[in-house]
């Protein structure tokens, strides 16, 4: 059995941790309000955008702009991986890295070749632990402050990329928030943009009959405008949903390790307490059987 002094350092060293988690609950608390704010007032303008870009190109042709038409044979496949640069969150980086790590095979198995760009210092330090060929990195920005011209950077370099060929296909992995305890890896195709669904209102009969529009310039035009800003607008918008889940996660497992402390501390404290009796009683003992033996 440990001895009291032992037990005792080790009930000190655990509520020091205690400590320091729950401050880091804290904090994590306080930057998820500010992130799901943003992530949450920008969600409306992306459906938009998504209805009236999907309202042009039911006007557009079929090959109104060469990001939507996909490569004959595809060769070389990019990867943005959006992972976070600190840890202390869980399986938030383990869960984004194995889907990556799952896509990445599956290309390779094809006998692709396969590049990344990393959003984050986990995923940046997979790439290289990999030997995995890496393009970019944004480093500090994930569960940081950021703005849209971080998303139109990456993504203008993306555009340029599979318009000059050096990339086939483009994904992005990232996490949707979906609650405090749920912060899936999703995996979407940005570039070719895959087929837009025609407007739900052709579909949904029981909407207001929408009249027809003039568009000035024509669909055309206004497509080959739109179509790099919806890239834009999703990377922005795959940044703030993981951001979020960063600070879910990170909130979520500090609660938890929290919680483990205080188990720690009464199963400590209960040691402790085992282990002053079992002294208490051996000095009795000693003292009993002392006296008996003057009296003998």
């Amino acid at each position: 059995m440990a001895s009291l002094k032992e037990v005792q350092s080790k009930i000190v060293s655990v509520k020091k941790t205690k400590q320091i988690t729950k401050a880091m609950n804290m904090v994590a608390t306080s930057r998820l309000r500010g992130a799901q704010t943003s992530m949450e007032a920008f969600r409306p303008y992306a459906e938009k955008f998504a209805e009236v870009l999907g309202n042009i190109a039911d006007k557009a042709g079929d090959q109104a702009s060469p990001l939507l038409t996909p490569r004959e044979e595809v060769r070389k496949v990019h990867i943005v991986l959006l992972t976070s640069d600190r840890g202390l969150c869980g399986g938030f980086n383990f869960n984004l890295i194995e889907e990556s790590e799952k896509l990445m095979k599956e290309k390779i198995a094809q006998g692709l070749d396969v590049s990344f760009t990393n959003f984050g210092k986990k995923g940046r330090d997979f790439c290289r632990n990999k030997g995995v060929k890496r393009t970019r990195e944004y480093l500090n920005v994930v569960g940081g402050k950021f703005d849209f011209s971080v998303a139109s950077t990456s993504g203008q370099e993306l555009i340029g990329g599979f318009l000059k060929g050096d990339f086939d296909e483009v994904y992005i992995i990232y996490a949707n928030f979906q609650g405090m305890a749920n912060q899936p890896p999703v995996t979407k195709q940005l570039l070719p943009i895959p087929a837009i669904e025609k407007s739900d209102i052709e579909k949904d009969e029981q909407k207001e009959f929408m009249a027809e529009h003039i568009i000035e310039p024509s669909p055309d035009e206004l497509l080959n405008e739109m179509l790099p800003k919806n890239i834009f607008i999703q990377i922005y918008n795959a940044l703030l949903e993981t951001s979020t889940s960063e600070h879910a996660a990170r909130m979520k497992a500090m609660d938890n390790a929290t919680k483990a402390c205080n188990d720690m501390i009464d199963n400590l404290t209960l040691a402790y307490n085992k282990a002053r009796q079992t002294a208490i009683t051996m000095e009795l003992m000693d003292i009993v059987g002392g006296a008996e033996a003057l009296k003998g």
